[in-house]
């Protein structure tokens, strides 16, 4: 079994965050994490899901005019206020010409609502364009998360606690930490508006007559952890699913 590895090399100085830990580059066998660069990695992300509108079915985006366009409402918007840690998912196994290429970029994934003096992070972010979906990258982009944020240091930042916050529709999210070893901690109702008719969030209750915000869907959330007790037990399970071919 595999024990994926810390990159402790210098980042390039175009890349700025706001994050309150140390961010940098993670890496398995067969996926790296690197921190998103908008120079290097917006293109990629653009051009590989744009094809895609049904990537944001359970997040409240809509796809992208362009690059620029992601930039701005994202990474200018979000990201950078946020304090987000974000990476771009790199598929070491596919053959590219470059570290990051479309041949090889899988999406993104990072760090959000991080606070030090909890001890706390959430994993957000997380697409993963469709050609790369149901293939290891998933597991092992999770991981390498995980084991960065729980493993105490130096190897790891030692927080206590890793959450995951996912529609109460999304089954397929849902299921994806479970078997990581997350679990469910709570359902939370109507905590979520919408601005749209994406009907497959929806909590299926209709608006109460007089609401503030007429015509937007109500959703429910699903919130599940991963805390630094469970990954005792659960970090080779973790390791293992890292590493399966099948």
């Amino acid at each position: 079994m595999s024990q994926p590895e810390i990159s402790t090399a210098k980042q390039p100085t175009t890349h700025h965050t706001n994050f309150c830990f140390p961010v940098r580059e993670l890496e398995s066998e067969r996926v790296k994490l690197t921190p998103f660069i908008p120079d290097l990695h917006a293109d990629l992300y653009f051009q590989g899901s744009a094809a895609y509108p049904d990537l944001y079915d359970f997040i409240p985006w809509e796809t992208f005019t362009d690059a620029s366009d992601f930039v701005k409402k994202v990474i200018d918007s979000r990201v950078r206020p946020d304090g987000v840690a974000l990476y771009a998912v790199i598929d070491k196994t596919r053959t590219s010409p470059s570290p990051s290429s479309s041949a090889n970029f899988a999406g993104i994934i990072g760090y959000m609502n991080t606070s030090p003096a909890n001890l706390s992070t959430e994993i957000g972010y997380a697409l993963i364009l469709p050609p790369f979906q149901r293939t290891h990258v998933t597991t092992n982009a999770i991981g390498l998360l995980l084991q960065y944020a729980l493993d105490l240091p130096p190897h790891g930042l030692g927080l206590r606690r890793v959450q995951w916050m996912a529609n109460s529709r999304n089954t397929k999210s849902i299921g994806a930490v479970q078997k990581l070893g997350f679990k469910l901690e709570a359902i939370l109702r109507w905590d979520r508006i919408f601005v749209g008719s994406k009907a497959s969030v929806t909590n299926g209750v209709k608006e109460r007559e007089g609401d503030p915000c007429p015509g937007t869907i109500g959703t429910d959330s699903v919130l599940l952890a991963l805390c630094w007790d469970d990954w005792e037990s659960e970090r080779v399970r973790v390791l293992q699913a890292m590493d399966r071919r099948s």
